[in-house]
């Protein structure tokens, strides 16, 4: 086989590199950065990508082509350096936090303004719908004037005034991962560790990061509910991010519910609003606990925290001060947003009632999720404008007691004609029983490049 040194982008032919992948060979890191190129300058069509990218969901990559795709897509746009601001003082730590994906999952709300105000900064670079699952940037969209697209200077302003900015990555920011992930979507080939990972830390180590943390789900509505595979993709993360000289730490989290008291797009920020302005709802606890812990990691990785225990303790107070609600403020108001004006009036709602008492014994997430984008949260083609109000609220999670007749979950909806599908899925997919569930703990384990060889692969 011939090594990456000796091929040239004039000797690498498309059709044979795709075959190649299909019959199982390992690829050269010329042919993976051959695809990157291809993807990002639209000399590859979408046919011969959408063949490379499902022969790599059935096949499989080994270590060195992850690094490969990973390092080839980061390099296929611009690079940023965020780390000083404009007026050329000292550099601040720069750090961000992601998410494999999951329903409800609004975690970025929360922590990045608390980690902006503990000194940080935080270019979070997020993505929309995908899958059964929802996207960051539709739900600040719903936020009226609020601006997803910012160029490198706009953001390095947002930063310096509010310490985090969430956007979309632009057109010359990782490219080639902007296009492989709209067909990964489209031919059903999300649910892969080596795509994913590639993906994420592509657009991460562009940002420029000193510290990462990954948010990696695992569960009924994770991408990847196998423990075994989730812990797999979370090695993988890690390993890239620590080789890359970032600090990257990875959270195994549970998705065996959605996460906090809505699922949706405006009615999420407003749940996440209300978490920084103190208020509280035992729906929301795990949400709220949630972000605590990752924001924990967060300073701790970035050396303003000796402990990531230290670093929750100190989460909590600038999230009990107001400090992480007026960094929000800040960033919403600098990229165009109006708070004030975010409302939820739903044209239509519909209340499930509990067809008999017991205790929620366990949730189908991925159906959640898949009924809360049939509502009109989500997106059937790509471009497809979803609706900022669309959405559930549970009135009860995992081992709660309820009884006959009780509400179960509120839908929302513009259009009245959605609901009886959506409604359906959802009530096949929550169970209750006679008897309360096993409690599933939150966090399952966190890797660290100190765990890394006491956590097995796949092929273990």
């Amino acid at each position: 086989m011939p090594n990456s040194s000796e091929e040239s982008p004039a000797t690498l032919d498309t059709g044979s590199i795709v075959r190649r992948k299909r019959d199982g060979h390992v690829l050269t890191g010329a042919e993976i950065a051959h695809i990157a190129r291809g993807a990002a300058d639209d000399s590859i069509d979408d046919a011969q990508l959408s063949a490379f990218l499902m022969g790599t969901f059935l096949r499989g990559m080994d270590s060195a082509e992850v690094q490969a795709l990973t390092q080839a897509m980061r390099n296929s746009g611009v690079q940023l350096d965020l780390r000083r601001p404009a007026d050329g003082s000292a550099p601040h730590p720069t750090v961000d936090k992601h998410s494999t994906g999951g329903v409800g999952d609004k975690t970025s709300f929360l922590v990045a303004p608390i980690a902006a105000a503990a000194g940080l900064r935080v270019p979070m670079l997020s993505g929309r719908a995908l899958g059964h699952t929802g996207g960051t940037l539709d739900k600040l969209e719903t936020i009226p004037g609020y601006r997803t697209t910012l160029s490198p200077a706009e953001i390095r302003m947002v930063l310096d005034q509010a310490g985090c900015s969430i956007v979309g990555q632009s057109a010359d920011i990782v490219p080639a991962d902007r296009r492989l992930y709209a067909l990964r979507d489209h031919i059903g080939a999300v649910e892969s560790p080596y795509l994913i990972c590639a993906s994420i830390m592509s657009k991460k180590l562009a940002a420029g990061l000193d510290a990462l943390v990954l948010d990696v789900k695992t569960g009924s509505g994770a991408f990847l509910p196998d423990p075994a595979v989730s812990r797999f993709l979370a090695r993988l993360m890690v390993e890239i991010g620590e080789a890359s000289g970032t600090r990257t730490a990875a959270v195994l989290t549970d998705m065996s519910q959605p996460l906090g008291r809505f699922s949706g797009n405006s009615v999420e920020i407003l749940e996440a609003l209300a978490l920084l302005r103190g208020e509280r709802n035992r729906n929301s606890d795990d949400l709220r606990e949630l972000s605590l812990l990752l924001a924990g990691w967060m300073l701790f990785l970035a050396g303003v925290s000796g402990t990531a225990q230290e670093g929750r303790a100190r989460a909590e107070s600038l999230l009990a001060d107001g400090s992480a609600l007026r960094r929000f403020e800040q960033m919403v108001a600098l990229q165009g947003g109006n708070l004030a004006a975010l409302d939820h009036k739903p044209a239509q709602q519909r209340v499930l009632h509990a067809s008999r008492s017991g205790f929620v014994f366990s949730m189908d997430t991925t159906s959640i999720g898949w009924a809360v984008q049939g509502l009109g949260a989500g997106r059937t083609q790509l471009g497809e404008p979803v609706s900022a109000h669309a959405g559930i609220e549970l009135h009860a999670k995992l081992g709660g007691q309820i009884r006959a007749g009780d509400p179960l979950c509120t839908l929302f909806a513009d259009d009245a004609n959605r609901f009886p599908v959506p409604e359906s899925m959802i009530a096949d997919a929550i169970v209750i029983a006679d008897a309360p569930p096993r409690p599933i703990p939150l966090v399952h384990e966190v890797l660290t490049r100190d765990s890394l060889t006491q956590t097995p692969s796949l092929q273990d």
